[in-house]
């Protein structure tokens, strides 16, 4: 079937995403517990094990009440009132499923889902919080993040932000449900929230085509952000309001493009080359990596031609430096031969 317009309006009250699940069933707990292992077996909380408990309590079928499942010709809704028993044991099957779900459509266009929970793990883990720390994070979502983040801090220390309206409501409504108040504020995530800094962590859920300033004047000295730049983690360590340094992690990572002052081109992972290389090596995930960070500084046969020259770097020996008004990726060294404007 095709994918509406808009996903259908989110209905308060208990009755409207308990689901078939329940506020905690059994099934829910035991779906969730599965879940937990399969993150643990995939190294996801390898980082910072504390991040398992979080995971284990937090329930996640409350922030995904439903979601798209793609089919052929567009996307299917799956929901934990649909009064069908198999229909329903889909939905909390692929709510705890280790897979990003889909959760709001717009003109055949995903505009927002519930990332890939060994991801998400990845990256809260490298966020390295510490009691105390007050975290920023970048595009609401589902709350699931938001309330992951909350278990672990407090309420009072965790800001969430997003553009849409929409999705910050039903943000807000998921989070109160599961026991859960942290800050949720409607706004351009490219321009943080200053109404709430200073910051000792950022994490944006959305892919940038750039490090936005204002991000580092809301952060404490010493604070770290991670964010998705590329197909790749960036994290990087602030050391003043105007710089800030560090290189991408090893993991791949496909997002939704920040929506805001900084919104970039295409969708990430899906830009298009003229080449007259061959599609073996345009479709390679490190050589797409070095494209889409490259992009509007190499063509495809100069970035080749670097790749193959450089002994095809992996995502870590590529990082991002911040100084003043520039910002430029780099390959090895920041003062080194290899390195690009992001603009």
């Amino acid at each position: 079937m095709g994918a509406p317009s808009e996903p259908e309006p989110f209905r308060s009250g208990p009755a409207a995403d308990s689901g078939a699940a329940g506020p905690d069933s059994d099934a829910a707990a035991v779906a969730r517990a599965g879940l937990v292992r399969e993150i643990e077996e995939s190294g996801g909380f390898d980082a910072d094990p504390a991040w398992r408990e979080a995971f284990a309590a937090v329930p996640r079928h409350l922030f995904v009440p439903y979601y798209y499942a793609s089919v052929t010709g567009g996307y299917e809704r799956l929901w934990g009132e649909d009064p069908s028993e198999a229909r329903r044991e889909r939905w909390l099957k692929g709510v705890y499923s280790d897979a990003a779900l889909a959760t709001r459509v717009r003109d055949g266009d995903l505009v927002s889902s519930s990332s890939q929970p060994s991801l998400m793990a990845r990256m809260l883990g490298e966020l390295d919080v510490r009691e105390g720390h007050k975290v920023l994070e970048i595009g609401a979502g589902t709350g699931y993040n938001a309330a992951l983040l909350a278990h672990r801090l407090g309420d009072g220390l965790v800001v969430t932000v997003d553009l849409e309206p929409e999705i910050t409501e039903a943000a807000r409504r998921h989070l109160e449900r599961a026991g859960y108040r942290p800050t949720v504020v409607t706004g351009d995530g490219a321009r943080g929230c200053a109404a709430h800094a200073p910051y000792d962590r950022i994490i944006a859920t959305c892919t940038l085509a750039t490090v936005p300033r204002a991000w580092l004047e809301q952060c404490r000295p010493g604070a770290r952000i991670l964010a998705p730049l590329a197909s790749g983690l960036i994290t990087l360590d602030v050391q003043d309001a105007a710089h800030a340094e560090g290189r991408f992690l090893h993991t791949a990572a496909y997002f939704v493009p920040l929506r805001g002052d900084t919104r970039g081109g295409d969708e990430p992972g899906r830009a298009r080359y003229a080449s007259s290389l061959p599609r073996r090596i345009t479709q390679n995930e490190l050589f797409r990596f070095l494209l889409e960070l490259t992009s509007g500084a190499l063509d495809p046969e100069e970035a080749f031609a670097l790749w193959r020259r450089e002994g095809r770097p992996a995502r870590e020996r590529f990082g991002v430096t911040v100084a003043g008004d520039e910002v430029w990726a780099w390959l090895d060294d920041p003062d080194g031969p290899y390195a690009w404007p992001l603009v």
